[in-house]
Parts: structure tokens; sequence; C-alpha cells
């Protein structure tokens, strides 16, 4: 069995969010799929996530995504979350549903729209206020379909001085992460497609605007280890989310889709010391479970964020550095995939046991009936899900 006690220290702050939407129900373009056991309420969904937390130790934290999660009191909310072993984390701003966002949100052409779209960030951040949140959230839906639809420099104009409004509203201890996505909903051109066009808007406001780097958002064969390391190195990765795809956004299981992939990014995080946390990289699964059970499929995320960790952290990095300057090529890159092909599970176990966890957080959950138990117990009521 592999030893893992050298890098057990910074396997100890492995912290993984995970979010409130991946217990709602989900689907393709063409359909939204019930499941049994879907929580209704936020409070179920906090629920569903707090029991990943019990049985991986890895998950203390659930993002949430305004309005999808609306409530009237926070405050008990928060104490709800904290009940059951776990917080408040990133609240994620909705300004993609509302037919008025049709043309765009922060980049429309109408004030009154960008208007809006601000309230609804500004609403964002009083409920971080009263949760505690570090991170406000942007994604953008805001883009064109057609070349001439909308004046691309215009629109950029209008998200500069849009977020430099949301900005102001933050508080000492608050950050805004802007996320990126290179295509889809918008075909042409997407107004914040890329890590650089993220980097330029946040290097502009100031050191509470950090990127965030969702690992499905790039074109096929872009080197994502690159750019994290990139982002790193200029004190502007703020956080991850985490999913696999195949083709394009498809919000898989992390690690499902090329587990290398994210042994590599995983490597370049420790490298770079942001898992160190002080560095405050946020580390968060960002998907949807279509087919499979929405519980175990969050436990064999961060499971799976564990395991590449663990090996990214086995690389020997002395050994490395002098493969590297020596110009051993293959030496080097033995010493690379000797660490991605060593089996970490069975020490893993172990350490979990050590911790008073199940060794085997996926049989644990179906061993618990806590599954059978939801399903009888959330007959009835309207599901949540997307849009809900």
């Amino acid at each position: 069995m592999v030893d893992l006690s050298r890098i057990t220290p910074t396997l100890e702050n492995l912290a993984i969010e995970v979010p409130s939407w991946a217990y709602g129900n989900s689907g393709t373009r063409f359909k939204v799929f019930q499941t049994p056991g879907t929580p209704r309420t936020v409070q179920e969904k906090i629920a569903d996530a707090a029991k990943v937390n019990e049985l991986t130790g890895l998950a203390p934290s659930v993002a949430l995504h305004i309005p999808w999660d609306k409530v009237e009191n926070y405050g008990a909310l928060s104490d709800f979350a904290q009940g059951l072993g776990i917080t408040l984390g990133t609240i994620n701003s909705n300004t993609f549903q509302d037919d008025i966002y049709k043309f765009g949100s922060l980049t429309h052409s109408d004030a009154a729209v960008r208007n809006k779209a601000l309230d609804h960030m500004y609403e964002c951040i009083d409920v971080m206020n009263v949760t505690g949140s570090q991170d406000l959230k942007i994604w953008l839906a805001d883009g064109t379909n057609y070349p001439g639809q909308g004046d691309m420099r215009s629109r950029q104009d209008w998200l500069h001085d849009s977020l430099q409004k949301v900005y102001e509203r933050l508080g000492d201890d608050q950050r805004m992460v802007l996320e990126y996505k290179f295509f889809e909903p918008a075909f042409y051109h997407t107004d914040v497609p890329d890590w650089g066009t993220s980097y330029a808007h946040t290097l502009a406001l100031g050191e509470k605007a950090m990127v965030c780097l969702d690992t499905g958002h790039h074109a096929p064969g872009t080197n994502i280890e690159f750019i994290v390391a990139q982002l790193i190195r200029l004190g502007k990765l703020g956080s991850f989310d985490f999913n696999s795809r195949f083709y394009a956004d498809d919000d898989l299981i992390v690690g499902a889709a090329d587990p290398f992939q994210l042994f590599r990014i995983m490597y370049e995080v420790a490298r770079g010391g942001a898992l160190d946390p002080a560095a405050n990289v946020a580390l968060m699964l960002d998907q949807c479970h279509n087919l499979e059970e929405k519980i175990p499929g969050q436990i064999r995320s961060v499971l799976n964020v564990q395991e590449m960790t663990a090996r990214a952290l086995l690389v020997d990095r002395e050994s490395l550095t002098k493969a590297q300057e020596a110009g051993d090529v293959l030496g080097a890159h033995a010493l690379f995939m000797d660490a991605f092909y060593t089996d970490v599970r069975p020490a893993l176990a172990q350490w979990r046991e050590s911790r008073g966890l199940p060794a085997d957080p996926m049989a644990a959950y179906a061993a618990s009936g806590y599954q059978e138990i939801i399903n009888a117990d959330r007959e009835g009521g309207q599901q949540a899900g997307w849009g809900a």
C-alpha cells in the first residue's frame, strides 16, 4: 500500500464545495427527468449535501443559486445548514432565465435591462451579508448569434461598467468570481468567452475580483492545466467549477471523461501552492446528474477529486525538476506518469477509517437506507430542478 504520510497534511485541508442544483432534477435540452427522492425545497437539498459530507469528510459547504434557492430568512437557512454540519458557500447569480435577458443582461444595450440585472446582483450580495458567504459567482449567457447583431465593443464597455458597480457593493471580505464559457447559448460571439477576457475585466476591477475556471468551458484540445498555472501565477484564480465533458459543456462527473486531465490540473494546483488554505482558491463542483442518482453522483465526484489530488501530490517534484533541468524528457515524463498510475484508493480508504469515516463512502451510502427514506418521504409536492 502506498504511504500517504508525506502528503497527509495537505489532504487534510482538501475541501470541495457541492452545488445545491446538483440534487435537483436536470436533463437534456429536450427533457428534464423526474427522479424519486428529489428535493422539493432548498432545505432538502442542503440535507442531501450534508449526507455527502458526512460520508466523505470532503464537502463542508454547499453553493446556493439565486433565485432557485430563494427563501425569506437566509439566517435561518444558514443555521439549518450548520445544524447539519455544513455551511452555505458561494452565491450564484442568475441573469439568464428571465425573458427580459433575451438579448443580454449586464451587456444589454438598454440601461433599464442592465439595471435589473444589477439589482439582482445586489440582492445576491445582500444574501451573502446574511450567510457569511465569501464569493459571488457571475456567469453570463450574454452574447450574439449573428454577425452585426450587436456592437461587441460597446457590450464590453457596458460589462465593465456593470461589473464595476457590483464590485463597489462587495464587502471587505467578499469577492466576485467571473466565470467564462467559450460558446452556448451564444453561438457567434460570447461576451466572456475565455480566461483572458475574464482576467482582463477582473484585473481592471481590483483584488476582490477573481476568475472562475469551469473545466467544461473550453474548446476541444485546450490545455486547461496551462490556464490553471497561469492564473495561479498571476494571482487571479479564485475558484473552480469541476465537471467533465465529452463534447461541449456536458457537466458530467468530474474525472469521468479524462481522469488524466484532472490529475494534470491538480498537479498545477498543488505546484502553484493553491491547496494551501491561505491561497483562498475555492474548489467546487458544477454538475448535473441526469441518469445516475444524485447523491452517489456527488460522492463519486468528490472522491475523484481527492484521488487525483493524492496522485498529484505524490509526484516527486525534486526529482522531476532535476530531470527537467537535465533535459531528460523521458525520465521527467516517467516520474509524472508513475504518480498518475499509483493506485491510492486502498490508502485513502485506510485514511478515511482512521478519521471515523467509512472506508468506502459509496457502499456506505447504499447500505445507509437514506435513498429509500427520501424516496418515501418526498412523495408529492414540486420537485426542484432547472428553473425551480
